[in-house]
């Protein structure tokens, strides 16, 4: 299995930094869209199959593999079915754009108490929604320290999307909290973290030399930067876009395009090859 070939400079150097010296790389990964296809209800959402097995033959060559999501780090964990899995022994998911996270040698989820602003947009939602007369084509999703308004079931989903981003703005600004963005959902969650910040801190963390982040929406765009960033500072970068026809933003951006979940878990068991030949 070949290697796909990163089309900038600055990511050529990341996958050489990587693959010359892969104890100190960092591979960090999104969920929803990377490792796990979308599908029209979250709950349905479950990891490739080949993505996991590919990311346990190559995460033990690793400094430290991650996942950060916007989901529950418990919820990542289990629809992504990473526990007890041989090889990802060493796994970290950081849950809620790093707010919450989950050790795989510990299997404990340490979180910070839900805000209080989540309660009172999980109660005002409903009634919200009905006064926009948006309430019969979104659904809504309780993710336990975030709430997420969801638009794929809609007759015109980005039309729905477009028409509650102000509000839902609004909404959140009011209660102390702020909006994300993704593939047809808007999630009303706890501010001063995003993926970027998670994932800065995280390689830090490891002392990382090199990493490598791949992500599908617009949420992942935030890690970028920080890739970006390391890279002023001396860390190798690479950054990868799980591609989709939904949003294009990211592959605009990144070093490596591949289609979608089953392009990464190719990514994934290139590098592992590599590391193992």
């Amino acid at each position: 299995m070949e290697l796909p070939h990163p089309t900038t400079p600055a990511g050529k150097a990341g996958l050489s930094a990587l693959l010359d010296d892969p104890a100190r790389g960092v591979v960090a990964l999104d969920f929803d869209g990377t490792l796990a296809p979308i599908v029209d209800d979250p709950r349905d959402a479950r990891a490739d199959a080949d993505a996991v097995a590919a990311l346990a033959r190559l995460a033990p060559h690793l400094a430290a593999a991650v996942v950060i999501t916007g989901r529950p780090a418990a919820v990542a964990v289990e629809y992504g079915g990473f526990a007890d899995v041989p090889g990802l022994d060493g796994l970290v998911v950081l849950g809620h754009y790093g707010l919450e996270r989950w050790d795989a040698a510990t299997g404990r989820v340490t979180a910070p108490d839900v805000p209080a602003g989540v309660d009172a947009v999980r109660r005002q939602l409903p009634v919200f929604l009905d006064s926009l007369g948006l309430a019969d084509v979104t659904w809504s999703e309780d993710k336990g320290s975030a709430v997420a308004v969801h638009t794929r079931r809609a007759p015109d989903p980005q039309a729905a999307f477009d028409a509650l981003r102000a509000p839902l703005a609004e909404l959140a600004d009011a209660n102390g909290l702020a909006v994300e963005p993704g593939r047809y959902v808007l999630e009303l969650r706890p501010p001063g973290m995003d993926k970027g910040r998670a994932l800065t801190a995280f390689a830090a963390e490891c002392s990382a030399g090199s990493v490598l982040f791949a992500g599908d929406d617009l949420g992942d765009l935030a890690a970028f930067d920080a890739v970006e960033r390391m890279r002023g500072e001396g860390i190798a970068g690479l950054t990868v876009c799980s591609a989709s026809t939904e949003v294009h933003e990211l592959a605009e951006r990144a070093d490596v395009v591949v289609p979608g979940p089953p392009g990464v878990a190719a990514l994934l068991a290139a590098l592992a090859d590599r590391l193992t030949a």
